[in-house]
């Protein structure tokens, strides 16, 4: 499995190369997100990205990443010394995985690294089959084997968990979910993530799908459901 770590410091490149080396990965280093760039991004299954780095942030490379359907689907887990909640929702709205806080330790990067690979290896690895296994709602088209989908004929850039809310909420219409319900159903269990990660992918979500979106419902004090 190829992982690609992205940082303009070398004695992270290389402390994180080696380390994850041990634990059986391939891993490339690139000292900046333009280095990255040039690089075959379609063929690595996680992107290790610092945020504060010469001409082009993390956060901009990362845009560029979620806005190119070949590479809409890689993992990213952003590495930064920047703290605080507002950094942590910039870097969930642009499609962030994980967030891992400088300084670094190697045991929560390991375990973070396996969390995410985890939950999203089975969208990578998903093959193109001849069964008929759709969601169709009006103009959405969602298959559930390519984990592709289609709106109005456009295709949609989605992270896994977009897909798989969507895809949730098509097959469960004009009923209401709590937060917990949707962690419950859509999110890894093995991972601890905030109840605000839910509103933050719901209005992601509700943007992506065009005029769809008003149909996502927020049932104050209740939850949400998407309404026919």
């Amino acid at each position: 499995m190829k992982i690609l770590v992205v940082d303009d410091e070398f004695d992270i490149c290389e402390i994180l190369q080696y380390n994850l080396e041990t634990e059986g990965f391939e891993v490339v280093t690139a000292y900046s997100a333009e280095e990255a760039l040039e690089l075959p991004l379609q063929d690595f299954s996680l992107i290790l990205l610092d945020v504060m780095m010469g001409e082009m942030s993390g956060f901009q490379m990362a845009r560029k990443l979620k806005n190119n359907p070949a590479t809409a689907h890689i993992p990213i887990i952003f590495i930064t010394a920047l703290d605080g909640e507002d950094n942590l929702v910039k870097g969930l709205n642009i499609g962030a995985d994980d967030y891992i806080s400088k300084p670094l330790s190697m045991k929560e990067v390991k375990a973070r690294v396996r969390a995410v690979l985890r939950r999203s290896v089975p969208l990578q690895q998903a093959v193109e089959t001849h069964d008929d296994n759709q969601v169709v709602y009006e103009g959405i088209t969602l298959d559930l084997n390519a984990k592709t989908a289609t709106c109005d004929g456009e295709e949609l850039v989605f992270t896994k968990l977009e897909f798989e809310l969507l895809s949730f909420f098509l097959q469960h219409p004009n009923k209401v979910f709590s937060r917990e319900d949707l962690l419950k159903y859509c999110w890894p269990q093995d991972v601890m993530v905030l109840d605000r990660t839910v509103d933050v992918n719901i209005t992601r979500l509700r943007k992506k799908i065009g005029r769809y979106g008003k149909q996502i419902k927020t049932r104050v004090g209740y939850g949400y459901c998407f309404e026919k």
